[in-house]
């Protein structure tokens, strides 16, 4: 008896999730091509186009997209879906994302200072030139919270970290679905993967590190808002079960898709952490042996000039 066939695995390939505030899953195959032919105009012939999580704000994104998300292409009959489960949310790339009804805002002036109207101000200068101190800052804090009114000043600070993606640009999409005349889903044209590594380790943990210690030092708390994809690419955080024994309070948001097609930004959770253990978490690893470690460096001596002999230690 023949032995059954298994199903080829699909395809993976990371694509547009919303652009311009729309799940491409939502467009029309006529919407998808006429977004695609106003994104492959010259620059200074393209319209500008309101960014609908900004009040009044037109989208500074190049190309409008504003979250990815992970296809699955049918290698028997070719069909394209968005990948099932938590391997098929979406991933932020623009912050403007997580301004929808200035969510956020509401749920960290609730849990840090008390009130779900705080107001919020943009880029404050906290690191000042020591050569030349009447210059521009030449670091700032990416949202103040304040409670209206208060005396002495009750106030948080705000940072909100969207991924990086590593790859060719999205940019490259644009002419495939342009030219793309079937009503079903285009696949991704190249690939393309979050970059969580540069986004955590490189960009936001030196952030903390800058800013947390000096705001520890002041009494007052940094609430770092990212999606719930880029919350489990860290590493497991030890947390503090109380907020005055915290450092960084971490509030993660997900995405929740409605009926009419769009996703809506909602809570997700929240953890309270130290900074060494927000460093730890954004490190996402533990050092190996040091047996395993110089194991690594023999074989590449290896590879390079031939057989290496090293005494013990």
């Amino acid at each position: 008896m023949p032995k059954p066939v298994k199903p080829k695995a699909p395809q993976l390939r990371f694509g547009i999730g919303e652009w311009y505030g729309v799940p491409l899953t939502s467009m029309t195959a006529a919407e998808r091509r006429n977004r695609a032919r106003i994104e492959c105009l010259p620059k200074a012939q393209r319209p500008a186009t309101r960014c609908p999580f900004q009040k009044g704000a037109d989208c500074n994104k190049v190309g409008g997209v504003c979250s990815l998300r992970l296809y699955q292409k049918s290698l028997e009959i070719g069909l394209v879906t968005p990948a099932s489960g938590e391997d098929g949310q979406l991933r932020t790339v623009c912050p403007a994302r997580f301004e929808e009804d200035q969510m956020i805002y509401r749920w960290v002036g609730e849990t840090i200072l008390g009130t779900s109207d705080p107001t919020v101000v943009g880029e404050i200068g906290f690191l000042e030139s020591p050569l030349s101190p009447k210059a521009k800052a030449v670091g700032r804090i990416d949202r103040i919270l304040a409670v209206p009114k208060s005396s002495p000043l009750l106030w948080c600070a705000v940072e909100v970290q969207a991924v990086y993606f590593q790859g060719l640009a999205i940019t490259n999409d644009f002419e495939v679905i342009r030219n793309h005349t079937a009503d079903s889903l285009p696949f991704p044209h190249v690939l393309r993967r979050p970059d969580y590594r540069s986004s955590g380790p490189k960009r936001l943990m030196p952030q903390l590190q800058i800013k947390v210690p000096t705001l520890s030092r002041w009494g007052k708390k940094m609430a770092v808002v990212v999606d719930r994809a880029f919350f489990l690419a860290m590493g497991k955080m030890r947390t503090v079960p109380h907020i005055t024994n915290c450092d960084v309070a971490w509030f993660v948001v997900r995405y929740s898709e409605r009926e009419a097609g769009k996703f809506r930004l909602e809570r997700d959770g929240v953890h309270f952490t130290t900074l060494a253990d927000s460093v730890e978490g954004l490190t996402a690893g533990t050092p190996v042996s040091l047996e395993v470690f110089e194991k690594r460096i023999l074989d590449k001596l290896q590879r390079l000039s031939g057989p290496v002999k090293i005494a013990p230690h």
